[in-house]
């Protein structure tokens, strides 16, 4: 069972998937939040990554309904979301390897690396509206150079979806949290 720390950093994801905030995710949701990340300069109309991209979140939506739909109504609400979570740490080679993806979207100039504007941005997607992240991307920035490499990008990644940890820093990856 997801902890009350897992549920409290999960809950702003969950809001951030529900596009039309009824309390209930439906693949139209995910629809919505596909459209959402295509904005992202790299992940246009036409583009290979924007196809990953969409494959990514339609298999996440896919994945939440066969494992979370325990009413079989086609949605998934917070508790079903949780008991998915719970799965995660047996799944870390799945849970990394979307992290390519994200991290790919994200990286506005191609450079290899996320800067502190393009986390932002990564989280002002997540949540379709501005949000302030201040004080969170020096949290993330595991060796300090001002910048997240691909692979300190999988390790946040990770701490995100699976960690039970408050202390890790990947939990701040999607921005502020109430805990």
């Amino acid at each position: 069972m997801a902890s009350a720390f897992q549920e409290s950093k999960l809950k702003g994801m969950f809001a951030a998937f529900d596009a039309d905030g009824d309390g209930c995710l439906r693949e139209e949701d995910f629809r919505a939040l596909v459209s959402r990340w295509s904005r992202l300069e790299r992940v246009g109309p036409g583009t290979e990554l924007r196809a990953r991209v969409e494959t990514l979140l339609m298999a996440w939506w896919a994945t939440l309904l066969e494992a979370g739909d325990a009413q079989g109504d086609g949605t998934v609400d917070m508790g079903e979301l949780l008991s998915v979570v719970d799965r995660l740490p047996a799944m870390t080679a799945h849970v990394t390897a979307t992290a390519d993806t994200v991290f790919d979207a994200v990286d506005a100039d191609g450079d290899g690396w996320i800067s502190p504007e393009e986390h932002r941005r990564l989280v002002e997607t997540w949540n379709g509206r501005p949000v302030d992240t201040t004080g969170v991307f020096p949290l993330l920035d595991l060796n300090g150079d001002g910048r997240l490499s691909r692979d300190e990008f999988a390790q946040l990644w990770r701490q995100f979806w699976i960690s039970d940890d408050p202390r890790e820093p990947g939990n701040w990856l999607c921005g502020h949290f109430v805990h």
